[in-house]
């Protein structure tokens, strides 16, 4: 089986290589560069449909699948910041795509109130965890998480969520 993500960020990579590899052999996953019309710092919807993008503008017919992965930040009332961070996930066939979403997690305030004022997650996130380029290698929750989940874990979960329909084709295609 051919994948190709629309990212060439490996943590996104490794992500879908693990989710695939759960459920089908001979699994070859690949990374493009894709150009979105998504804004740097997503914000609810908008991280969806960057993810969508991500999978629809990667897809060619010389892969079995394409698979979108997009983390952006979704309003939320009663959070302590006011919003929670989902990484989402688009798996396309070339006809018609799937969602999932990985598990969500809280930033700071301090981190969302400078994305507000508009910087990125990852920037915000490398200053304060001193770890340079923190979002292609083990991201955010790693460092949030004292090293306990990844952000290729997020992603794996994501894209697993997104093959649920592709597992249960008698269910939903």
């Amino acid at each position: 089986m051919r994948v190709v993500v629309g990212s060439t960020n490996p943590t996104k990579i490794e992500g879908v290589r693990l989710a695939f590899e759960q459920y089908f052999d001979e699994v070859k996953v690949e990374g493009v560069e894709v150009l979105t019309d998504t804004p740097p710092q997503p914000f609810d919807g908008e991280t969806i449909k960057g993810a969508i993008e991500r999978a629809v503008k990667s897809y060619s017919s010389d892969f079995d699948f394409s698979v979108g992965i997009e983390a952006g930040l979704f309003k939320f009332k009663s959070t302590l910041s006011g919003y929670i961070d989902f990484q989402v996930a688009a798996v396309y066939n070339g006809q018609i795509y799937t969602i999932g979403f990985g598990p969500g997690f809280e930033y700071p305030k301090c981190v969302v109130d400078e994305v507000i004022s508009g910087k990125e997650v990852g920037e915000v996130m490398s200053k304060l965890s001193g770890i340079e380029d923190l979002g292609r290698k083990v991201g955010a929750v790693h460092y949030l998480s004292k090293g306990k989940v990844s952000r290729t874990e997020l992603s794996r979960l994501a894209v697993t969520m997104a093959l649920i329909p592709w597992l249960n084709r008698e269910l939903y295609l």
